[in-house]
């Protein structure tokens, strides 16, 4: 073979090293497309597969305070004549406050719930409007004494009293003796509210900080049993079952049920409060009382069998309640219905647990 031929095959050689070396090339290139494809196309699939799974389990809600209806707040009768009552377990806030002779009234707090019968409604005390005002919250009752009349006009305090509605309201029941047996529904409250002109929808906040989450106080002291004496009276007992995870409710040693269902009154919450109540010097001398609720007071939180030491803020009579924990923290509150009680600073509230008693001294 010649030079020239020579030349030829190592030209020939060349080329086809060089079309090989292509091909290799290209197809290396493209391999780590199709991976890079196919990475890709999982990847896509793992966020399409996850964001299923995110949109078939719904973030939970608070349950307890939700929607824009406007709060019903109702004047319950506490006398041992009025037991049984009706329609506490359906509330989402209750409030507990001494009256004249030792006597306790409760003011049941309602929001979008549909409540058959309500009762027995009594009177309106007017340290109570406190509490119906920071709830934003329709004030229902039958009768009133001179300083909550007034201070109704006073507060423009949208309420509904029994005294002067047309029988349609309020009903009178065979199976109490008055002034123990009126009583009253939503329905009927809302309607009496829509015929009178009063809002029935509120976009007030909430008191109290709920949690969707179940809030344990993983520092906080046992409280299996809370002993809270309003007066010599009228002494409050919550014992927990630890199966529904709930406080049973008992008053003057008696287990509180429900008018109709029969069922145990019971709570997921309690608010203990520490401030006095006084004696009015008013023309009547009946005896009633006042409160001083204005400033900072000591207080529990109590859940879930457990207890800590709160402190209780309120800065003007129609100025929402601050609960905070003793490092000045808004506390966390579970999803459930909650029972306020305020008592005098000297109430020694036991709180029992695991064999230990401790008190509030």
């Amino acid at each position: 073979m010649g030079g020239k031929g020579v030349k030829i095959l190592i030209a020939v050689l060349i080329i086809l090293i060089l079309g090989a070396g292509g091909i290799l090339a290209y197809q290396i290139t493209k391999d780590k497309q199709n991976m890079a494809e196919q990475t890709e196309a999982n990847t896509d699939t793992n966020l399409s597969e996850n964001n299923m799974l995110t949109a078939k389990i719904p973030e939970k809600e608070v349950e307890i305070y939700k929607g824009s209806d406007r709060p019903i707040a109702v004047m319950i009768d506490n006398h041992n004549g009025a037991w049984p009552q009706a329609g506490l377990n359906q509330t989402y806030m209750v409030y507990e406050i001494i009256v004249e002779g030792g006597e306790t009234r409760l003011m049941a707090l309602f929001k979008g719930a549909n409540v058959a019968k309500i009762g027995p409604v009594r009177s309106a005390r007017h340290y109570f409007l406190d509490y119906a005002m920071e709830n934003d919250a329709i004030y229902v009752h039958f009768g009133q004494s001179p300083q909550a009349e007034s201070d109704m006009t006073k507060y423009s305090i949208h309420n509904i009293n029994g005294i002067y509605e047309d029988g349609t309201t309020f009903w009178r029941v065979k199976d109490k003796y008055a002034p123990h047996n009126a009583v009253t529904s939503t329905e009927k409250i809302l309607q009496s509210a829509k015929n009178k002109g009063y809002r029935t929808t509120s976009n007030k906040e909430s008191i109290l900080n709920y949690k969707a989450e179940e809030v344990n106080l993983e520092e906080g002291q046992d409280a299996i049993s809370i002993k809270i004496p309003h007066s010599d009276l009228e002494v409050v007992e919550y014992k927990y079952n630890q199966e529904t995870k709930r406080y049973e409710r008992y008053a003057r040693g008696v287990k509180q049920t429900d008018w109709d269902t029969k069922e145990t009154v019971t709570t997921k919450n309690i608010i203990v409060t520490f401030c006095d109540n006084y004696t009015l010097q008013d023309t009547e001398n009946k005896g009633r009382q006042g409160l001083k609720n204005i400033g900072t007071f000591d207080g529990y939180y109590i859940t879930n069998g457990k207890a800590i030491k709160i402190k209780c803020i309120k800065e003007a009579r129609d100025e929402q309640t601050k609960y905070q924990t003793l490092e000045g923290n808004e506390i966390e509150v579970n999803d459930g219905n909650t029972w306020v009680n305020i008592v005098p600073t000297t109430a020694q509230v036991e709180i029992v647990g695991n064999e230990t008693v401790q008190t509030n001294s």
